[in-house]
């Protein structure tokens, strides 16, 4: 065994993680070494009395990061390649994991050792990111059950065991739900409308399948061109019921992969699991490391949003109801909205997104993102070489004064076997070595966009270029981290509700005029979008922004409620609490069949549970910050250098209000998200 554990990549000390050679076979035997290992090692760590605080420290990270650098390629393979080896070999682990972090969360020992630390005389002598990261480790006990008694502090472990298991069986079952549906077309007539470039798309995917024809998936870059542009309601209709039925009881894959007990024994083990810890409710515990202090405030702030919202989202809706009558058709359904927004946005803007997808081929918008993160930040940004899980994956590095500071992977398309969205993830942290030197952050950036044909490179809409500089966002976040000490390096320790500031300051670089001719050249010509179109896509910038405002306040508000006011004893259904937070701030039905709870996967299957607020309380953030960027320039390199050394370099080393004001020079005001949203007009 011994022998095969030594040829185990995944146990092999390397920079990056060796993707050629990982296989599910691997995967078990080296978590099960390097957690014996580990819980030997904090054994011994414990025994020795006099071990300094800095070394104790230093050992820990250590041997956390070996275990992160061992199962960060395994997490991030279950989302890329999900084979069904893959699959058993990650459950089989998750287990084994969750109890690993529940024990250390709940070793006496370790607790005493973290206190007397704390305690010490000399503790202010600290670096400034261990002090932080002391006190986020005394905070984490006690999230993990360490003043229990023995039968609690079992059942904690227990319930984390349970939840860990049924957020990867949600997320399971919306991925198999969505790979087990797909359309097959013979006739071309029932594409009338769509995009060329989409119908070639079909077309490709059908002729992998060995069918003649087209064959239309769930992912998005297949789905939304149907639903935006298709003639055919009948088409539109069944493709809707299909991606918003998925993993359901209701639709064509109905009872299948139903997420339905999986929802419900979440939400009351999330229950119980606060309850243990003296929360009144799952929401009160989330907020145990949010910035955001209390539920009230949380749902006041979402309130008072879709309060000033609202009018203009309906007023929106309406215009789109009377212009869809105007075109022959009676009522609206929910498929119907995004075809004849569409179509409106045509005709008030003389603008659609597909006019624009010519002029944002992805490696032009690459370019010209790499372009303004340089003049932001003086940083330059290169391809490198690195073994990965797919061809299509790309790998970047990123360098500083001509050093290297950091390095990332990009996979861009969207596949079978991989999870829709788009994310950031660290595969490697910012951290000092024994030896002095300093582990450089990699990152995973991941989206799903739609692939290049044979006669077509990648292609993205502008919805699609600001979801790229989003998630480079996040990458830059941890990436350009200072912070050596990894509990708080990058986006380490960082509140959830503060995490989404450099990401959604980042898209804002998406609409500026100075930047439009960098990320745009058509991909025939090179032509750059031309001023005319820039004007039109400028002009049409908020459209239906009240309408996009309520539903992102929907999805805020339930979730929030549904984690806060969820009673074991009389638990309310699911989908009604959804219903009255629709009835309350929704401006439009959606069919009873709609189950599109059961596909929200971030906080059933993410780390948005009670959270998921976190996207508008970090967009007052981003908004503000950007503001300041209006008033001294885009590329004004002092506000750049202002941005990246009290925000991006920081990590979590202090609280988010402390630097955001450190940046702005006050705390933070919803005016500039309500003028760039277009809820508030420039004038007011």
């Amino acid at each position: 065994m011994s022998a095969l554990l030594s040829e185990n990549p995944l146990l092999q000390a390397c920079t990056l993680p060796p993707f050629d050679a990982i296989q599910a076979e691997h995967i078990e035997p080296a978590l099960d070494s390097q957690l014996a290992t580990n819980r030997q090692r904090v054994e011994q760590l414990l025994l020795n009395e006099a071990i300094g605080a800095d070394q104790f420290l230093a050992s820990m990270e250590q041997w956390d990061d070996e275990l992160a650098q061992l199962w960060s390629p395994v997490g991030h393979l279950q989302g890329v390649s999900n084979s069904e080896a893959m699959r058993l070999a990650y459950d089989a682990c998750l287990p084994k994991l969750t109890a690993y972090a529940t024990e250390m969360g709940q070793n006496t020992g370790l607790y005493r050792a973290y206190k007397r630390i704390k305690e010490r005389e000399d503790f202010a002598s600290l670096s400034e990111a261990r002090r932080r990261s002391v006190e986020n480790a005394l905070r984490d006990f006690t999230l993990s059950g360490i003043a229990l008694d023995a039968a609690s502090q079992q059942r904690f472990g227990a319930i984390q065991q349970r939840v860990a298991q049924l957020s990867t069986q949600f997320s399971n079952n919306v991925l198999d739900a969505s790979m087990g549906w797909s359309k097959h077309i013979s006739d071309v007539s029932d594409l009338v409308g769509v995009p060329a470039a989409a119908v070639q798309g079909y077309a490709e995917a059908a002729a992998e399948k060995g069918l003649v024809g087209y064959s239309i998936s769930l992912d998005i870059p297949a789905y939304l061109p149907v639903l935006q542009y298709g003639d055919s309601r009948e088409l539109r209709q069944e493709m809707y019921l299909a991606y918003n039925t998925r993993a359901s009881d209701q639709g064509p894959g109905a009872g299948q992969w139903d997420n339905s007990a999986v929802m419900q024994e979440l939400l009351a083990l999330r229950h119980e699991l606060a309850a243990l810890l003296g929360y009144n409710n799952y929401a009160e515990y989330s907020l145990a490391t949010k910035m955001a202090d209390t539920p009230a405030q949380v749902e006041s702030f979402l309130m008072d949003l879709a309060e000033q919202s609202r009018a203009v989202a309906s007023a929106d809706f309406e215009e789109l109801a009377q212009f869809a009558e105007q075109q022959g058709q009676g009522s609206l359904a929910a498929w119907d909205i995004p075809y004849y927004s569409e179509k409106l946005r045509l005709q008030k803007y003389a603008l659609s997104q597909e006019e624009l997808r010519p002029y944002f081929p992805v490696d032009k918008v690459i370019a010209g993102m790499f372009e303004v993160v340089n003049r932001l930040y003086g940083i330059d940004i290169s391809p490198d070489e690195a073994q990965c899980w797919h061809p299509d994956v790309r790998f970047y590095q990123l360098r500083s004064n001509g050093q290297p500071i950091a390095q990332f992977y990009l996979d861009l398309y969207a596949r079978e076997h991989k999870r829709g969205g788009a994310w950031m993830d660290d595969c490697r942290v910012r951290r000092s070595l024994s030896d002095g030197a300093v582990q450089l952050p990699v990152a995973y950036l991941t989206c799903n966009f739609t692939a290049p044909t044979k006669d077509l490179p990648s292609l993205l809409t502008h919805n699609e270029v600001t979801t790229l500089f989003h998630e480079f966002g996040h990458g830059l976040h941890h990436m350009l981290s200072e912070v050596d000490c990894p509990g708080v390096s990058g986006i380490n320790g960082v509140p959830w509700d503060a995490v989404e500031l450099p990401s959604q300051f980042l898209e804002n670089w998406c609409w500026q005029k100075e930047v439009i001719p960098l990320i745009s050249g058509h991909y025939q010509s090179g032509e750059a979008l031309p001023m005319e179109l820039l004007d039109k896509m400028l002009a049409a910038k908020n459209f239906q922004a009240g309408m996009q405002m309520v539903r992102q306040l929907e999805l805020g508000l339930f979730d929030f409620r549904l984690h806060r006011d969820f009673d074991p004893a009389a638990p309310v259904p699911i989908a009604e609490v959804l219903a009255r937070v629709r009835d309350q701030v929704a401006v439009f039905k959606v069919p009873k069949e709609n189950r599109f709870q059961h596909g929200f996967s971030h906080i059933f299957a993410g780390g948005y549970a009670a959270g998921y607020y976190s996207y508008k309380w970090a967009e007052v953030l981003s908004a503000d910050a950007f503001s300041r960027f209006e008033e001294e320039g885009i590329f004004n390199a002092s506000t750049g250098a202002s941005f990246q050394t009290q925000i991006l370099q920081r990590g979590g080393v202090q609280e988010p209000m402390a630097l955001f004001i450190n940046f702005r020079g006050r705390e933070p005001s919803v005016e500039a998200l309500l003028r760039h949203s277009g809820i508030r007009s420039e004038e007011c």
